[in-house]
Order: structure tokens, then C-alpha cells, then sequence
């Protein structure tokens, strides 16, 4: 991910240099955006789509400077949902760990066009960059006896509790950086389809990061459900039963989500009668 963010900006910086800005390249848009989104994390490290992939959708407003860069301001809801026992690694499906998170990410963000491109004229089709800040309210959450209960409050990890530290936030920062292409459809609509990264700050957006406590401490703070859902691998690493101490995740490697999206878009800064650039859209 660390070079991808890097040929982001050196594609930035190489592409801006030969763009020219026009007083008449300004347009504005809104857009209706859908599709799915996966993680990489402890429950699927490596394998892009590799979890179950869920709807996802939200909207979109675009103030095109020019013809080649823009500002995009979003609101974007995701669901993602992850399950150790479709592992192929052995460990990973002994820990036999499971989550969903339903969250609401806002962002704003740069957008790069490799080409001219504007809705409505005879530039009708460009692949884009995107770099950008997202704010983002997760819910992490873990099946037990049939319901999904969040389990920030539950502290499976011993949050809260004597023995463990202080509570993760539901409320993250993250980058979000990507790549797509834009294409004119008809008129004032166009269509664009993305795929984008968000590197979190956190490592709690699948509930897994440090190690197991004490079993007993915690059903005792804080209940049966914390207690069952922070273990239930099938063999335990040590003689008595337990994993206390014993590594549940991996706190140096932050969580990463992923969008792809398809969006229809809408020019909404002038009217499908008028001209553009000398051409008359509807006759």
C-alpha cells in the first residue's frame, strides 16, 4: 500500500504540471454512487476481495476546477463482513474469530484526469486519481447466540476491565487514495467507476488486535458475551485450556478498507438546453 500511496503522488505531481485551467472548464456535479466493499486485516490479510462483499453506496458533489482537477466532497455508507473459518491459513482458522462493521465514512478529496474531461463536451472520457481525507463512524460488531452485538463496548480484548486498558474509538481518521475512469453518457449524465483504499489510523476495525486475557476476569467485568466472543479458537495454546497472553492479532499492521463504486452522475451548473463550448447538447 505504501507504494501505491507514493505513485499517487508522483502521478499528481507529474500530471498537474501540464494541465492549463480555463475560466470555462468550471463545472459542478452531483452523484449517486453503488457497490461493495472488502477489508485487509486480521481475519483476511492479504487476499483482496476476499471477504464477503455487501452493498454499499452514497453520494456525491464534485466542484471541477478545470478540466483536470476537481474537488470531491462524499458521504458513503460500507459493510463488511469477515470470517477466520474462510482462512486457508491453519492458525487464523483455529482463532475461529468473525465480525461485521456498518459505517458511515465522510470524505474530502482531490481527483487528478489524466485527460481533458467534462461532462457535456467532446472530452468524454478520462481515467482519474484520487487522494483525500475521510472521517469515518465504524461499528464493529460479532454474532452471539443468534445477535449481532457491537463489540467496542464489550471490550474483548479486556477494554475497561482491571486488568486491560482504555476503550478504542468508533470514530476514525483515515486516507482514502485510488484510481478510476470517467465517461460521458448522454447530455448532462456521466458515469464513473472507482476503486479506492482507506488506510486507517486504528487496528480495531475488525475488534482484533493485541492479545487474550484473562477468560475468567473478563466474563466476570464484563459478561458472558464479552467472554465467549474475545475466544472461541477450537485448540488453545496453553496446557490449562486458556490463551491468556497469547496473541489474538497484530498491533503493528493498521486495518485497510476498500470501496468499489460505480457512480451516475449529474452536471448541475447549467441546463441541458444550453451550450457548452459551442455545441448544443439536445437539439
Amino acid at each position: 500500500m505504501k507504494r501505491l500511496f507514493l505513485l499517487l503522488i508522483i502521478s499528481f505531481s507529474a500530471i498537474s504540471s501540464h494541465s492549463q485551467a480555463s475560466k470555462y472548464d468550471k463545472s459542478k456535479e452531483i452523484g449517486l454512487l453503488a457497490g461493495t466493499a472488502y477489508y485487509l486485516g486480521e481475519i483476511n490479510p492479504y487476499r483482496h476481495f476476499g471477504t464477503a462483499l455487501k452493498m454499499c453506496g452514497g453520494l456525491s458533489f464534485r466542484n471541477n476546477f478545470n478540466k483536470r482537477w476537481t474537488f470531491k466532497a462524499s458521504l458513503l455508507y460500507g459493510n463488511v463482513e469477515a470470517y477466520d473459518a474462510d482462512s486457508k491459513d491453519p492458525w487464523i482458522r483455529n482463532r475461529n474469530l468473525h465480525f461485521r462493521n456498518q459505517f458511515l465514512e465522510s470524505s474530502l478529496q482531490f481527483e487528478l484526469n489524466y485527460f481533458n474531461y467534462q461532462i457535456g463536451s467532446e472530452d468524454w472520457i478520462s481515467p482519474y486519481l484520487f487522494l483525500g481525507f475521510a472521517y469515518t463512524n465504524m461499528r464493529p460488531q460479532a454474532s452471539y447466540n443468534g445477535l449481532w452485538y457491537e463489540t467496542q463496548p464489550l471490550g474483548t480484548e479486556g477494554q475497561g476491565t482491571s486488568i486491560g486498558g482504555s476503550d478504542y474509538s468508533n470514530n476514525i481518521f483515515a486516507i482514502p487514495a485510488g484510481m478510476g475512469v470517467k465517461v460521458n453518457l448522454y447530455a448532462i449524465f456521466g458515469f464513473s467507476l472507482e476503486w479506492g483504499v482507506r488506510r486507517t489510523f486504528t487496528d480495531y476495525f475488525d475488534d482484533i488486535s493485541g492479545t487474550y486475557i484473562d477468560n475468567e476476569i473478563l466474563q466476570d467485568e464484563n459478561g458472558n458475551a464479552a467472554s465467549t466472543l474475545a475466544d472461541q479458537s477450537f485448540v488453545a495454546g496453553r496446557p490449562d485450556g486458556s490463551n491468556v497472553d497469547y496473541q489474538r492479532g497484530d498491533p503493528g499492521r493498521k486495518d485497510l478498507y476498500f470501496f468499489i463504486l460505480g457512480s451516475l452522475n449529474v452536471r448541475i451548473d447549467k441546463k441541458a438546453t444550453s451550450c457548452w463550448n459551442g455545441r448544443v447538447l439536445i437539439p
